[in-house]
Parts: C-alpha cells; structure tokens; sequence
C-alpha cells in the first residue's frame, strides 16, 4: 500500500510539473504524460562504472568515424570501411564534406538505447548521435522520484546528475572560444523544432535549466555567414546552437529545400567558422545500423582495444 501511494505521488508530481512525451496520433494528444516506473533501475557503482566506461568508448570512435567521412576518409581510401555505408546513406551530408567543426569537435552528447543480454551483460539497440535527448527526462525523473522516494534515495547514495549539466554547460562555453570572432559572454541557444515535437517538454525543461535561450528556426537569421537571433531591440550575435533538430532540417538552402524548422544559411554559417552547431551537423550517420557490425574491428584499428559495450547480434 506504501509503495502504491508513493507511485501516486510521483504521477501527481509530473501531472503538476507538465512533464509530457508527444506521441504522434495518440489518443491522449499533445500533452501526453510520462511514464514513469515506480521502482527506478538501481546498479552498483561498480557495474555503472563499467558501463560508463563502454559508452564514453563508443562514442569516441563513433566520433572517429564521423570525422574521417567528413574529412580525409581515409577508413575508406584503405578499404576499412564499405564506401557505400557512408555515401549511400541519406544521413551523409555532401554539404558537409570538409567542414571543421570548431574545437574539432563532432560529437558534444550521445546517447545509446541500451538492453541487457540474457547473461546480464549490456548490450547496444541504436546509437543516438543527432540530437540525443533523455537527460531533460532523467534528470526530472530523479527529481520526482527524489519526493516521492526519499528514504530510499538518502540510504542509497545515489549519484547526482549536476556533473553531466556542469560538464555539457562549460563544453560549450568553452567550444565558442574556438570560434573566428572570439567574445567574454558567448550566446548560447537551444533549438527546437516547436511544440509539436514529441520531446519539445525537455528542449523548454533543458534551456530553462541550462539558462539559454529556447529559439525556433524563424527567431534566427544568418547574415554575412554569421547567426543572429531577432528581438524586439534588433539582432544579437549567436555562438552556439546546441540543437535538437534532425540534420536535414537545419538549413533549406543547402539540406533539404521543404523544410520550415531550419535557419537558410546555417551550413555556411557552420562552415565559415561564425558558429558552434552541437551537435555538429552531419553527425547522423553515426545513427547508421549498418555501421554497427564494423564498429569492433574499427575500435581495434583505431585504438588497439576490444569494444567493451557492443551491439545485440
């Protein structure tokens, strides 16, 4: 009955918070809740060590990749990689060939949909190297599930999320000082395809937090390859766009020519070095299925080690 009565609460709380995941054609509409587990997944520091471990490792060599497509292929040249699970991908962006991120940096979050093998060994469903979302949903989890659950988390000593927040907060402050135009109080916004994306909860929750500004693609104009948001006392220069939307959407100029969410401009933009786009565009084929079964032989090239965290076979 206790526990029936925490899980109540816990549902009350995201009812009162907002906190909603847009499931398209659902009967519940927009503002659909989330679902939250009553008893939350616990593992020891040990296991969570090992797992972080294999994650950070994926993503380094997933960046790897991405960066060799992007710029000299020599994974290619060599015959390491099949050229056709880059080019004929349609998340290869052709625009995007030969574009130096600032800080050389391709990948500034990532995220795995993980599942655990019948030995209990973890194992990875899809890569996430778009726009990864889930840490607005995590951390307002661990705030309800705090409330709800609060003896519970004090004897545990469960591990706080406000690292990830610090560490994301100064990576891309740091990141806009790699920028052609260098200034002390770098402007950072938080893009978002508007209310009717399905995580749009967690893009206001994330600018809100973070404390940038949460824009859509019409608040923002490109002149002279530089990023300006539009406000009512005239336009303010942009540094740094950490994004979540799909990369064919960012610019109808020079991906794809429908789209309404995009800012006409911003590959230029990204490509004369005026602004830090996290993350960096053309990103999305790191998200490749096909990639997967060569991700073990590439870790073993790339950084002499075995992949500890590899996909379901």
């Amino acid at each position: 009955r206790g526990m029936a009565q925490r899980y109540e609460q816990a549902r009350r709380l995201i009812r009162e918070n907002g906190v909603t995941y847009n499931v398209y054609g659902d009967s519940q509409g927009l503002d659909r809740p989330w679902q939250l587990d009553p008893l939350p997944l616990m593992m020891s520091a040990s296991e969570w060590d090992g797992l972080a471990r294999g994650i950070s490792q994926r993503a380094r060599l997933i960046e790897s990749v991405i960066a060799d497509a992007y710029g000299p292929q020599r994974l290619l040249k060599e015959g390491h990689l099949d050229p056709a699970l880059i080019f004929a991908h349609p998340a290869f962006l052709r625009g995007c060939h030969g574009i130096n991120p600032a800080g050389g940096r391709w990948l500034h979050t990532y995220a795995a949909d993980l599942v655990r093998s019948p030995n209990g060994s973890w194992r990875v469903l899809a890569d996430r190297t778009q726009a990864p979302a889930g840490a607005g949903y995590a951390l307002e989890n661990r705030i309800v599930l705090s409330r709800a659950l609060s003896d519970g988390y004090r004897q545990c000593g469960v591990q706080r999320l406000a690292g990830f927040f610090i560490a994301l907060r100064r990576t891309l402050t740091v990141l806009a000082t790699k920028l052609k135009v260098r200034r002390d109080n770098p402007r950072i916004v938080l893009l978002t395809p508007g209310p009717f994306n399905e995580t749009y909860f967690e893009h206001a929750y994330l600018a809100r937090y973070l404390g940038y500004t949460l824009v859509e693609g019409g608040d923002l104009t490109v002149r002279d390859d530089q990023v300006f948001l539009k406000t009512l006392g005239g336009l303010h220069r942009v540094d740094v766009i950490l994004r979540r939307l799909d990369d064919n959407f960012c610019d109808p100029l020079e991906l794809r020519n429908d789209s309404t969410l995009g800012v006409a401009g911003l590959v230029a933009a990204a490509r004369a070095g005026n602004v830090v786009v996290a993350n960096a565009l053309g990103s999305g084929i790191g998200e490749n299925a096909a990639l997967m079964p060569s991700l073990p032989r590439l870790c073993r090239l790339l950084f002499n080690e075995d992949l500890s965290l590899p996909a379901v076979e």
